[in-house]
């Protein structure tokens, strides 16, 4: 069976996040989805006026209306397409490791907990961003944890991560046969990438609030 993994945006239309929020926390489809074995891992993080999915399909591709079509109607729509979408999926920038089937992505281990976190890019260094994390990601150049997982939507970058750390090799052989991924991954100067908070000046990634997390246990 193979595992594909989604990661959604969504925006709570004006004054409109309370509700959205109880929403989703009361929708059981998730939960349902999970203990139905179509998903392996459903999670859902609040961040200011966002709201961000992540969830792992068994075999068939779930749509985020049948994960949390109960928050739809308090979320803006999203034109750039032939119809409105209420959920943006974000493009997947960065991952350590990838699932190549059903038994290596199962948790062999209790995880303690699931997070979501939030950076923002400057808009001037995406590419470089890009370029830097996936000859990391394809050259296999250093290993992390199994399950993080960053994404994107313009310049937002947004986090999935779970505690404590699996690292181990991937199974699935890197893209890259170059070298060019900088030793030390300091010289590739993520500092100069990250737009500072407006509250305090910090780089990188802030964590985020978890609404709901549903998993397989094995």
């Amino acid at each position: 069976m193979t595992i594909s993994r989604k990661i959604y945006r969504g925006i709570w239309k004006e004054g409109q996040a309370a509700a959205g929020l109880q929403a989703l926390q009361e929708d059981i489809r998730a939960k349902q989805l999970v203990q139905d074995g179509v998903l392996m891992t459903a999670a859902a993080f609040s961040w200011q006026n966002n709201v961000f999915l992540y969830y792992e399909c068994i075999s068939e591709q779930v749509e985020p209306v049948n994960v949390a079509g109960a928050a739809g109607q308090y979320l803006i729509d999203w034109e750039g397409e032939a119809a409105p979408r209420k959920w943006i999926e974000m493009i997947d920038v960065f991952h350590f490791n990838e699932p190549a089937g059903y038994e290596h992505w199962l948790r062999k281990a209790a995880v303690e907990r699931r997070g979501g976190r939030v950076a923002h890019l400057k808009r001037e260094k995406v590419a470089s961003y890009i370029y830097y994390h996936y000859q990391l990601q394809e050259e296999r150049a250093f290993h992390g944890n199994k399950y993080d997982i960053i994404a994107m939507h313009e310049n937002l970058l947004f986090g999935y991560q779970e505690f404590p750390s699996v690292v181990e090799e991937p199974v699935v052989p890197g893209r890259l046969s170059t070298k060019g991924t900088p030793v030390p991954w300091e010289d590739s100067r993520m500092d100069l990438h990250f737009q500072p908070w407006e509250d305090d000046g910090y780089l990188y990634f802030k964590p985020v609030e978890t609404v709901f997390a549903y998993y397989i246990e094995n």
